[in-house]
């Protein structure tokens, strides 16, 4: 890895094309050739799951559950875990509910959604699916902690202890590591091209690989992909698609090296999928909805639980802290955690971690969090309007960046708040307008466009 080589044409990380070869802001598609060795390389690996994955079954269930009960009655308590196999799918949990919901309708509803054939369901296709509905009223203990003497909304206490994680990052216009991102695109693009492609099947995964100079991703390296298909369509029409109809639309070209390895179905026929193949259930694919390998993972899931929850009302608290705290060009990146004891409506803890990118101190920051977010959850379910979110969408390619929804956690509304915040605490305001706009430098307006 030394200086540039001679070649034609080399990109800068905004993707205009640069033709000097000593131009340090310039990529080359060579990764042998790629300057820059004064920051340290690492590779990134995350992976995303299809809807019809049987692990993300079970978690759209569970939310279509939710939202149901939701529906009717925004005071639902609801924590719902559903379990899929051969045969058989079983919904077990808590609910607390005015409303009554139909859980068999809901089920059908959403495998016939996802695409589902009885061979996905059944080891044997003339034998019926069996529905076991296993649900009770929700533990007296737990909500009288969560409503004693709480006359005030805003002073419910939390349903339960847990750790919650947020984390953002500026290397994407959704705040979200690379390789989470193209996985996530990946399989969406997949589900949405099973109305052209008839031989794709519901169930399938992918794997996308980012090559890191410091803290910027320069290159994927690999991408591996698995897809359920019919009987008799050939392996190899299957890789020709996927590579030109998927992968080379959702990977934008200066991510593309000459020596970035793609492997589509690597281990050769995907015919059976679903839960006759494999078991399903809820809370599995906590990094999947989540941010990959590159933040910590909470205590617990977020599918299933209404928002007095904090598993899941903490964990969008907490992206909706990091993401403000990006935005502002306080950091670069940012993990924030926070933690609950059931029963109490404040944070035992909340700490913040820029690594090494922050403009102050991670400790000032967690103090300037702090006064601007109240993270009782009952204000939070009131400020990020939690009782009126459809969950059943969040089941599928992630809770966060998730531009196309419009989630309230996502909103990047609270900077000046912050910002006049670390003045405060630090006595001067910090020089943000570097870092807020390096990100249209590198990346132009959009990083995935």
């Amino acid at each position: 890895m030394g200086k540039y080589k001679k070649s034609p044409r080399a990109f800068h990380m905004c993707g205009r094309a640069c033709r000097k070869r000593n131009c340090g802001a310039g990529r080359l598609l060579d990764l042998s050739v790629i300057a820059d060795t004064t920051k340290p390389e690492k590779l990134v690996t995350a992976e995303a799951v299809r809807a019809g994955h049987p692990d993300k079954l079970c978690d759209q269930i569970a939310d279509a559950i939710l939202d149901a009960h939701l529906a009717d009655d925004p005071n639902a308590r609801v924590a719902v875990e559903v379990m899929a196999t051969a045969g058989k799918i079983t919904v077990a949990g808590e609910v607390t509910s005015e409303s009554f919901v139909n859980y068999h309708q809901v089920i059908y509803e959403q495998l016939a959604k996802i695409g589902y054939g009885i061979c996905d369901l059944c080891d044997d296709p003339a034998q019926s699916l069996e529905l076991e509905i296993r649900v009770h009223e929700q533990s007296a203990d737990i909500a009288e902690a969560v409503r004693r003497k709480r006359e005030v909304k805003a002073d419910i206490g939390a349903g339960d202890q847990g750790i919650m994680v947020g984390y953002a990052t500026d290397e994407t216009s959704e705040y979200m590591p690379l390789p989470v991102v193209l996985a996530q695109k990946i399989c969406k693009a997949l589900d949405s091209a099973i109305c052209s492609a008839p031989w794709l099947l519901s169930d399938g995964k992918a794997q996308v690989t980012v090559l890191y100079h410091g803290d910027r991703p320069v290159a994927v390296t690999d991408v591996v992909v698995s897809v359920q298909h019919t009987t008799g369509f050939d392996v190899e029409k299957i890789r020709a698609f996927i590579t030109s109809e998927v992968l080379k639309k959702v990977i934008p070209s200066r991510y593309w090296t000459e020596t970035t390895k793609v492997q589509i179905n690597p281990s050769g026929r995907f015919l059976r999928g679903g839960p006759a193949a494999d078991t399903g259930l809820t809370g599995r694919k906590l990094a999947v909805d989540a941010y990959g390998p590159v933040a910590h993972i909470g205590g617990g899931a977020m599918s299933g639980k209404d928002s007095t929850k904090v598993d899941r009302t903490g964990a969008y608290a907490a992206r909706w802290m990091a993401k403000n705290i990006v935005a502002a060009g306080l950091a670069r990146k940012c993990e924030v955690q926070v933690a609950y004891a059931i029963g109490k409506a404040k944070p035992v803890s909340i700490s913040v971690e820029t690594f090494g990118t922050g403009k102050v101190s991670d400790e000032l920051l967690a103090k300037a969090v702090k006064k601007v977010f109240d993270l009782r959850p009952g204000v939070l379910i009131e400020q990020l309007h939690l009782r009126n979110v459809k969950y059943a969408p969040l089941a599928a390619y992630g809770h966060f960046g998730r531009d196309e929804l419009d989630l309230p956690w996502e909103k990047t509304d609270r900077i000046e708040l912050l910002l006049h915040s670390v003045e405060l605490l630090c006595g001067y305001r910090p020089n943000t307008h570097g870092v807020r706009h390096s990100r249209l430098e590198r990346y132009g307006k959009g990083v995935l466009q």
